[in-house]
């Protein structure tokens, strides 16, 4: 198969959420940053950014726990010359790589227009893309591990989205604690310890990459997926 068929086919294979999601949520955002009664404001800039550091991450996570448990026959997918967790891994990365493409041309826009720098804690046009990168990569590698472990995508994308909503609402708590502030997901737009950011965006990233290490050593075991399949 050549390559650019085989990206074809796995962005098909990924669903049709992960190609809705991430523009449904940066327009959702944007909806919401025109219905703000002070239109011009940090407020704004505010409700625009937080599309790209909360919608957007939310979409893609969702997605990510999604890929597995898509494919009917797994057997056959196991019995393939390339490993399964390979093509799951090609999944994702189609996956989040749209979210990149959506939220890096959005965030392009943002401040082509000024609208980034009206926030005071933009970190920039270039460390600031970490705005959006840090939290999808995390919340990405949150679904597609508890994808891994709980073998089917409802439990997955369960966790994503109580994950994000506790983060929502207990942003404050978690920020008590060095752990908490680590891993907190929102850090630009709800607010961190000064001096915390740049800390915070590599912990997200350094987690991201240990929770796809462990859904690749648990998808190594084949006889989980066949017993999925068979329940």
């Amino acid at each position: 198969m050549r390559p650019l068929t085989l990206w074809r086919y796995e962005a098909r294979r990924a669903g049709w959420a992960a190609l809705l999601g991430p523009p449904i949520a940066v327009a959702l955002g944007v909806s919401a940053a025109l219905a703000n009664p002070r239109p011009g404001d940090a407020t704004t800039a505010r409700i625009l950014l937080g599309a790209l550091e909360m919608a957007v991450p939310l979409a893609a996570g969702v997605a990510c726990a999604s890929l597995v448990g898509r494919d009917p026959a797994v057997e056959l997918q196991l019995a393939a010359p390339t490993p399964y967790r390979v093509t799951l891994l090609r999944r994702m990365v189609v996956t989040l790589g749209w979210a990149a493409v959506v939220a890096g041309l959005t965030a392009a826009v943002l401040i082509a227009t000024g609208w980034w720098a009206r926030w005071p804690a933009n970190h920039g046009p270039f460390a600031g893309q970490l705005t959006w990168v840090a939290p999808t990569a995390g919340l990405g590698a949150v679904g597609f591990a508890a994808g891994a472990v709980f073998r089917g995508p409802a439990a997955a994308g369960a966790l994503v989205t109580t994950l994000w909503t506790i983060q929502q609402f207990f942003g404050d708590l978690a920020q008590r604690h060095l752990p908490g502030r680590l891993l907190y997901l929102f850090a630009t737009t709800r607010g961190a310890v000064p001096g915390d950011w740049t800390e915070n965006r590599l912990a997200l990233l350094g987690a991201a990459a240990a929770l796809v290490a462990l859904a690749l050593v648990v998808l190594a075991r084949s006889e989980r997926l066949i017993g999925e399949e068979d329940e």
